[in-house]
């Protein structure tokens, strides 16, 4: 494993960091090893980097963190901010990880893909300069579904707006000018992922007449390609390559049924509703997420679990209430609670999903040990440190299972201050992860 005193110590490639080579050019994990899996939950609104700071620092690291100076502490050592204390189990593989930058993001309300792809986006697909970071890591540990994408979508503003249950823009990207589609309910992310292991005569049916148009356009756009004239063949030839990448994802899909029907998810009728609260959203999506890994499905999932334009419901203390985030980033409160305590039962909840998440993979068994060894979580601001941010800071809340390639485990890293010596950006955070995953 690489230490985390090498992360710290060695510089890599800065603001460029994710236009990588060629997916030929990385070399797959050993064969017969369980792969490793990744998970990407981002929020919106920005994450304080105080609220990441455990109470319990000493006077002198105290006034270090104050000062944004570098420091490796021992986590286990240290009391979790109140609002983290639902992963205390799991202190032992966690890492908060503050002082990483991303400058050359879109910043802001609405920040679109840039912070997993590290480049200036906006909602225009011709933004889009290359894949983002979970496709790269879904590249180097295939699965038959590639990358699953989940999302809370806004109603207002940001990606998809508007769009609630549906199957729409996401906030990752296949490469350039290629965005992804994120499933918006646990319901329609069943009915597709699931659906050619399904038990459901109905089901079925719509299944194998969907492949069978989808041969037949296949089969049809190979021919219109090769009559096409030379400015347009490229694109008629992308469109067919597209469509028989979809016959072959669902080939794979059939060739895994028997290891996939036992951990199709059998969801509560709330999160099946049209109608739902967020936190229910949340939580039916965290039922798929861990489905479709522990059943082979994928191997990289995103979730957006909330984003600026999103209306947030059920939370803890306000239940009734319908949350503006944008309000409470310009220090709305509502119900009972200011804004301040707004952003902390927001940040409470999401580690309630993290906490699902990592108990359950602790119990999914995989070669000598569980799915939680071969595990990183990531939870992060899609838009960086504050509400109108600036980008100087990204505070990363991290679980990682023991065989993770990054061996930061159970330890509180603050990297040096934005525009000091030694410090760290996105970019830099990312190509570690790729870097080390690809050997």
């Amino acid at each position: 494993m690489t230490t985390r005193r090498e992360f710290m110590a060695t510089a890599a490639l800065g603001a460029t960091a994710l236009a990588l080579p060629p997916r030929a050019a990385w070399t797959k994990p050993s064969v017969g090893k369980p792969p490793m899996r990744f998970i990407f939950l981002h929020k919106g609104n920005g994450l304080f980097p105080s609220v990441m700071v455990p109470p319990s620092l000493s006077k002198d690291d105290a006034a270090t963190e104050a000062k944004k100076g570098p420091l490796n502490l021992d986590l286990g050592k240290h009391d979790l901010p109140e609002w983290m204390k639902p992963l205390a189990t799991h202190q032992a593989d966690l890492t908060i990880l503050q002082g990483l930058s991303g400058k050359m993001c879109t910043t802001g309300h609405h920040t679109w893909c840039s912070s997993l792809g590290v480049f200036k986006a906006n909602e225009r697909i011709s933004s889009i300069r290359w894949a983002t970071v979970d496709f790269e890591l879904a590249k180097l540990f295939p699965s038959p579904m590639e990358h699953i994408e989940l999302a809370c979508f806004p109603l207002g503003g940001g990606n998809a707006r508007g769009t609630l249950n549906g199957i729409a823009t996401g906030f990752s990207a296949r490469g350039p000018q290629q965005p992804n589609y994120a499933f918006g309910s646990p319901k329609i992310a069943v009915q597709e992922l699931f659906k050619s292991v399904s038990t459901d005569k109905s089901v079925q049916a719509q299944s194998q007449l969907g492949r069978a148009a989808l041969e037949f356009a296949a089969r049809r756009e190979g021919q219109l390609a090769g009559a096409a004239p030379g400015s347009e063949r490229a694109k008629v030839q992308s469109y067919a390559d597209s469509l028989e990448a979809v016959r072959e994802r669902d080939r794979k899909v059939d060739a895994m049924a028997d290891a996939i029907r036992p951990h199709v998810p059998k969801l509560d009728a709330k999160y099946l509703a049209d109608e739902m609260t967020t936190v229910d959203r949340q939580r039916g999506h965290v039922e798929v997420l861990l489905a479709a890994l522990i059943s082979g499905l994928t191997n990289v999932v995103a979730f957006t679990v909330d984003e600026l334009g999103h209306e947030y419901t059920g939370l803890a203390g306000i239940e009734t209430e319908k949350v503006n985030l944008h309000d409470v980033g310009h220090g709305k409160g509502f119900g009972k609670l200011t804004a301040d305590e707004v952003r902390f039962a927001v940040r409470r909840q999401h580690m309630t999903l993290i906490d699902t998440i990592a108990a359950r993979l602790k119990k999914a068994p995989e070669g000598e040990g569980t799915v939680f060894d071969n595990t990183m979580i990531f939870y992060f601001p899609d838009n960086g440190e504050t509400h109108h941010s600036q980008g100087t800071e990204y505070p990363f809340v991290v679980l990682s299972g023991k065989n993770a390639k990054l061996n930061i485990r159970g330890r509180y890293i603050r990297l040096p201050n934005y525009g000091d010596p030694g410090h760290k950006t996105l970019g830099n955070w990312y190509t570690t992860l790729l870097n080390l995953n690809q050997a």
